[in-house]
C-alpha cells in the first residue's frame, strides 16, 4: 500500500538520523541529509509503496555520494525494531556460510591442469579456514589457478585476507586496513602466517569477475590486482568496499550505513562507487574462456 505523508517523513527522517550518526564519512552526511530532505519537501514521496519508497530513496543515496552499501532495503518479513544485535548478525552469517560451503560452489581440474575454483561467499577465517585450505589443497599441483568470483556477492575481511594469502610466499605482506568510524580506530590485514594448505606460488593466476561481484569478492580481486598477483578478466565489479552496519526503521525497512572503509595498502584507496576493473575485459559469460585463452598465449 502506498505510504502516507506523515509515515514517510518519518521513514526518511529516522533513516537519517541513522546515516549521519554513524557513516563513515561524517563531513558527507549534512549534503545527503540537505538533499533527501529536499525532496521529501518536494512531495516526490508522496503516495509512493514501501518497496518504492525504499527503491527511490537509494537510488538518489547513490547519486548523492555513489555509495553502493548506503541503502535502504524493503523486507517482506516484519523484523524486530530493536537495536541490530552484532552477535545475532555473526550468528546468521556464519549459519549462512555453513549451509553454503563456505561459499566454495566448485572445485575443478581443466585441460590442460588448470585449477578453477568457484567462490560464492567469502568465508569468516576462523570457521571457513579448514575449508578454504581444502579446497587450495586440491589444486596445489595444477600449473595455473583461476578464482571464479562472478557470482560472489561478499563476505568477511578476514577470509578475503585469508584467500589471498595463498599467493604471498609469508606473512609480510600489507594487505589493506579498514577504519572504523565509532571506534576511530584502523585494523591491519597482512597476510597469514600459517596456512593449512601449501601456499600457491611462482604461477599464473586469474581471478574472473561479473558486473555482479560485490564487497567481500571485490576485496580478493581488488588485492591481488593491487600486488599484480593475479589477472582479472571479465566485468567491471558492482563497486561496494564499505562494511556496513543494518539499523530497522520499521517492522519493513532498513537502513544499511556504511560505518567503516577499506583503505588498501597499495593504492590507499578502494573501489566503492568504481568497482575492479578487469585486466582483460569480456563478458562475464565469456571470462572463464578468456582466461584459459590468455594463459595460453602467455605459455606459448
Amino acid at each position: 500500500m502506498p505510504t502516507n505523508a506523515r509515515t514517510t517523513a518519518s521513514i526518511v527522517s529516522d533513516a537519517l538520523d541513522h546515516i549521519t550518526a554513524g557513516y563513515v564519512f561524517p563531513e558527507r552526511t549534512a549534503e545527503i541529509d540537505k538533499a533527501l530532505r529536499a525532496r521529501l519537501a518536494a512531495g516526490e514521496y508522496d503516495g509512493l509503496s514501501g518497496p518504492d519508497l525504499c527503491t527511490t530513496v537509494t537510488t538518489q543515496l547513490e547519486e548523492i555520494c555513489g555509495d553502493r552499501h548506503l541503502r535502504l532495503l524493503w523486507r517482506d518479513e516484519p523484523q524486530s525494531l530493536a537495536p541490530a544485535d552484532a552477535d545475532q548478525g555473526r550468528a546468521e552469517f556464519l549459519a549462512l556460510l555453513r549451509s553454503e560451503n563456505q561459499g566454495i560452489r566448485r572445485i575443478e581440474w581443466l585441460d590442460g591442469n588448470i585449477g578453477h575454483l568457484d567462490i560464492r561467499l567469502i568465508a569468516d577465517a576462523a570457521e571457513g579456514g579448514r575449508a578454504i585450505g581444502a579446497a587450495m589443497e586440491l589444486i596445489a599441483h595444477t600449473r595455473a589457478l583461476i578464482l571464479d568470483l562472478r557470482e560472489c556477492r561478499g563476505g568477511a575481511p578476514n577470509g578475503a585476507a585469508l584467500w589471498c594469502s595463498y599467493f604471498f610466499p609469508d606473512d609480510q605482506v600489507h594487505l589493506n586496513d579498514i577504519y572504523d568510524r565509532a571506534t576511530d580506530s584502523l585494523r591491519q590485514y597482512w597476510t597469514v602466517s600459517h596456512l593449512p594448505a601449501p601456499r600457491y606460488l611462482d604461477r599464473p593466476v586469474y581471478v574472473l569477475t561479473s558486473a555482479a561481484t560485490f564487497s567481500g569478492g571485490e576485496d580478493v580481486a581488488y588485492t591481488l590486482q593491487a600486488h599484480g598477483r593475479a589477472v582479472i578478466i571479465g566485468e567491471t565489479t558492482r563497486g561496494g568496499a564499505h562494511p556496513t552496519t543494518p539499523s530497522p526503521v520499521t517492522e519493513h525497512i532498513t537502513v544499511t550505513v556504511p560505518t567503516a572503509r577499506t583503505i588498501n595498502a597499495v593504492t590507499g584507496t578502494n573501489w566503492e562507487g568504481v568497482g575492479v576493473t578487469p585486466d582483460r575485459a569480456a563478458p562475464a559469460e565469456q571470462a572463464l574462456e578468456a582466461a584459459v585463452a590468455d594463459l595460453e598465449k602467455r605459455e606459448a
